[in-house]
């Protein structure tokens, strides 16, 4: 039986780039690979002299840098493979260094509360508090439950003042909620909205301390004034009560803007006004009536009677999953009006108008778009 010949596995490659081939030039030799005592035979010098002549085993070439080309018949290896339990996930992120930074922090914002040491505004408003725990508990309603869909934030300014004016439905006050979401999450330049919220709101207990914290403060015109002239942005439903309490028959239906409270306070202050349409809230709670006797006795303005509420009990309260859209309008420019025109009526009306119809215009293309009430 003749001698066993020993090919390297890459021996055509070896012979087609010579010996010294590969993709950048000559590659340092390496010795010949040692078989086993077992398969050693005498008088095989022969052979070795014929496996000498074939050339050495060449070392695999290694992909250059990004942008390089292999040379063909090259093999890239694969990298070391994450696996559970190293602290790398599937992007090479370093999960143990993550969570090991999470935990960290999660102490310190306790250790800030337990002190004292943190900082509230002249309003109750206390922005740590709202960015790590109550935007981070309010923002799976609006990804996963409502799914909300944002349109024209980019019409809100990305600095100074300004006054956002929206449509106020859903029996419950959910629709301000999510429209600070929206702003906080979506606006390119991180603003904040400062709500204006109804008495009834700060003499709940738990609900006063709650929207103070997220930074609501009493629908006035002297907050709302000293906000704008602080350069904050300010959102007002000037339909209130009569626009979240009206009964389902009338959703999408504008009640009466007040008397025109806003565009005074934004024609002071010289702030743009940006009118918001929100669809969806309306049939979160489905309101066929109101009893006006429970709403004496409790002093609320309205008791809602729902398909669910109160004949479920606590899962009547549970809104139904609808699919929300929020836009914001082109901003109406007030700074060019004189310091008197804040005291015109006819002016503040004009705007109101204004304002109005560019909301309820709004929300009828926004209906006539939507495919389903929950899709």
């Amino acid at each position: 039986m003749a001698d066993a010949k020993v090919i390297p596995f890459d021996d055509d490659r070896s012979r087609g780039s010579g010996a010294g081939g590969g993709s950048g030039g000559s590659a340092a030799p390496r010795p010949a690979r040692r078989r086993g005592a077992g398969s050693r035979r005498k008088g095989t010098a022969e052979s070795e002299s014929e496996s000498e002549s074939m050339g050495e085993v060449q070392p695999l070439p290694v992909r250059g840098a990004a942008g390089e080309k292999d040379d063909p018949g090259t093999h890239e290896s694969p990298g070391p493979q994450p696996s559970a339990g190293n602290g790398v996930d599937e992007n090479g992120v370093d999960e143990d260094g993550g969570l090991e930074r999470r935990i960290a922090g999660g102490l310190s914002f306790l250790r800030r509360r337990l002190t004292g040491d943190y900082e509230v505004d002249d309003f109750g408003y206390d922005a740590e508090l709202t960015d790590q725990v109550l935007m981070s508990l309010l923002r799976p309603v609006y990804e996963k439950y409502f799914r909300v869909e944002v349109k024209g934030v980019e019409n809100i300014p990305a600095e100074g003042g300004a006054l956002i004016v929206a449509n106020h439905s859903g029996t419950l006050p959910l629709d301000g909620l999510m429209m600070q979401v929206a702003v906080h999450d979506h606006h390119p330049a991180d603003r904040h909205l400062r709500l204006l919220a109804a008495d009834l709101v700060f003499v709940l207990p738990v609900v006063n301390e709650l929207a103070r914290k997220l930074g609501h403060t009493l629908a006035c015109a002297e907050d709302a004034e000293r906000l704008l002239g602080q350069g904050e942005l300010v959102g007002v439903m000037p339909e209130g009560f009569k626009g979240i309490g009206k009964p389902f028959g009338e959703r999408y239906k504008l009640q009466r803007f007040g008397r025109g409270g806003f565009v005074s306070t934004a024609l002071r202050q010289g702030a743009p006004i940006v009118p918001c349409s929100i669809v969806g809230a309306e049939e979160i709670y489905p309101m066929i009536g109101n009893s006006k006797t429970l709403a004496r006795l409790l002093g609320f303005p309205y008791f809602p009677l729902t398909p669910t509420f109160p004949w479920l009990g606590p899962l009547g309260g549970v809104p139904l999953p609808t699919k929300w859209t929020i836009q914001f309008g082109e901003p109406i420019p007030t700074d060019g009006y004189a310091p008197e025109a804040a005291e015109d009526p006819v002016l503040m009306f004009n705007l109101t108008d204004q304002v109005r119809e560019q909301i309820q215009h709004t929300l009828y293309r926004l209906l006539v778009q939507r495919r389903s009430v929950f899709f």
